[in-house]
């Protein structure tokens, strides 16, 4: 039997970023999980393809939207379970076994990891117990967390938007109440958050979250973001 895991990754200027993400990885090779990574890049140009090749993944060039190389890596890939991470998402070492869990008990729901960040201190504790209870009452993590779906369920639901912002969440509010906490923990960079203020950033990306609910344009919250 094929192994049911396809990792799909989007990169956009993610070269000298990427290494710890994929080192991640490895420990699910044993595992019998992995059946194949895909690389979605922006056309950044740097030297991803040749990490790309490296790792022994597939490679495909796309429009630089987030949601656009999301849906462009899912539809090539060929596993019968889809795990989405963004390049700088470093997974606990117990992870496989949490999904193979997951995929074995919860066939019919997505996952997602619990949130951590890359900085020690109050604010980023803060944060991130925010983000994880938000996960758990509202369903609805961001992408830093991970998003685990069989091909069924996400093929059903419409997959990815192809926007350059609010993909995430796009996703989860189509998702619904069927998604749960993998009970493994994803650390993601806190660079925006240690340039912009730990809380002002997280406000902003609140605010930005509720003009995309009411209706906003995906495009204009993105030049607002940038």
């Amino acid at each position: 039997m094929a192994a049911p895991l396809s990792i799909i990754i989007p990169t956009l200027n993610a070269a000298d970023k990427i290494g710890p993400t994929l080192a991640c990885l490895a420990s699910a090779i044993g595992a019998g999980l992995i059946r194949e990574l895909i690389i979605a890049d922006g056309g950044t140009g740097d030297s991803i393809a040749d990490i790309a090749d490296q790792a022994g993944a597939a490679y495909i060039i796309c429009s630089p939207s987030r949601g656009g190389q999301l849906r462009a890596g899912a539809a090539i890939a060929k596993g019968s379970w889809l795990l989405f991470l963004h390049a700088d998402t470093l997974l606990e070492q117990k992870w496989p076994d949490s999904v193979a869990s997951h995929l074995r008990l919860h066939p019919n729901e997505a996952g997602y990891f619990t949130l951590k960040f890359a900085a020690p201190g109050k604010w980023p504790n803060l944060i991130a117990q925010w983000a994880n209870l938000r996960s758990r009452l509202f369903h609805l993590p961001y992408g830093d967390q991970g998003l685990l779906i069989s091909r069924r369920h996400y093929n059903a639901i419409g997959g990815y938007r192809d926007i350059p912002l609010m993909e995430d969440v796009a996703i989860a509010r189509a998702i619904g109440r069927g998604m749960r906490a993998l009970g493994t923990s994803a650390t993601t960079s806190a660079e925006r958050y240690q340039r912009n203020g730990w809380l002002r950033h997280s406000l902003r990306n609140h605010i930005l979250m509720l003009r995309y609910c009411l209706g906003a344009d995906p495009s204009k919250l993105a030049d607002h973001y940038k």
